[in-house]
């Protein structure tokens, strides 16, 4: 194997547009987590593509919005700014079917990018009739000199070899950046605190999933028996008491299930505890969120 070819992918669009999804499907392994709901991505993750001769490093960011009125939001549109100068391509991924203000955030921001960008048209699969993207198409060349156009499902993994395709031909000249066996930048930790965080916004309704995270305290691996303790934050007292739910089951069910992932990931039989704690207005205070690593 001789890699000629390797760059920074950045993977750029508005909340709940699939950017996630698309990185799961081309590692064929879930670095990232998901859910319907708009800002489930918090940090930017790598996702790395090793093939023959080319090293893709995909970067997965929080959807770009303009609401900032809490100190998690600019955290986040920080993050997703900041890879526009990092990468050496640029993938902006809309939906074929919705169009929203924050699309024309996205568009805005890309105006004065000088990189080369790939604009990507994600959920085909939800169109009963694919020519129903050509107006999209049509009204969206006018406004940028796009590289190329692939229309994809990343849910069904449908056109996302022609989209690497596209991607490579893009890439600077260069050597592997990364081993041929890392697929993510982030470590062990950081997957499980995530791992939880997916099953907690599965399981809880409305806004508590954004004035939630999760914090590995301990981590013991074993052999046969891996023991992990989490705290899942929240901001107030009534907060705390619907993630627990009547007699512990909703917490109890958040666990089984994160469990469950822990254990195909890790190899072994996980032993975790889960405890909820309240921390008021951590998503609105600087200070608080370094200290629960968004940073």
């Amino acid at each position: 194997m001789t890699i000629t070819k390797s760059g920074y992918v950045a993977i750029i669009g508005r909340p709940n547009v699939g950017k996630s999804t698309l990185l799961n499907s081309i590692l064929g392994k879930k670095v990232s987590i998901t859910s319907p709901k708009p800002q489930t991505t918090r940090w930017q993750i790598l996702g790395i593509k090793t093939l023959d001769d080319a090293q893709i490093i995909y970067i997965d960011t929080p959807g770009m919005h303009r609401e900032e009125q809490k100190a998690m939001n600019r955290y986040m549109n920080r993050i997703a700014n900041s890879v526009l100068e990092d990468a050496d391509v640029i993938l902006f991924m809309v939906d074929a079917a919705i169009w929203r203000h924050e699309d024309d955030l996205v568009l805005e921001k890309l105006q004065h990018s000088n990189k080369p960008i790939i604009l990507v048209i994600n959920k085909i699969d939800e169109l009963a009739d694919k020519a129903a993207i050509l107006p999209l198409i049509a009204k969206l060349k006018d406004k940028l000199n796009f590289t190329s156009i692939v229309p994809i499902s990343a849910l069904k993994s449908e056109n996302t070899d022609r989209l690497q395709s596209e991607i490579i031909q893009l890439l600077p000249e260069g050597p592997q950046l990364f081993p041929e066996e890392q697929i993510t930048d982030k470590p062990l930790r950081f997957q499980l605190a995530e791992m939880i965080r997916e099953k907690l916004i599965q399981a809880t309704e409305e806004e508590l999933p954004y004035a939630t995270t999760v914090e590995i305290e301990q981590f013991v691996p074993g052999e046969k028996l891996t023991e992990i303790s989490a705290i899942i934050w929240v901001e107030r007292a009534g907060q705390k008491i619907i993630v627990i739910g009547k007699g512990g089951l909703k917490l109890k069910k958040i666990g089984m299930q994160a469990r469950r992932e822990m254990e195909k990931l890790l190899g072994t039989k996980v032993f975790l505890r889960l405890w909820v704690k309240v921390k008021e207005r951590w998503t609105d205070d600087d200070k608080a969120l370094r200290g629960l690593g968004y940073e």
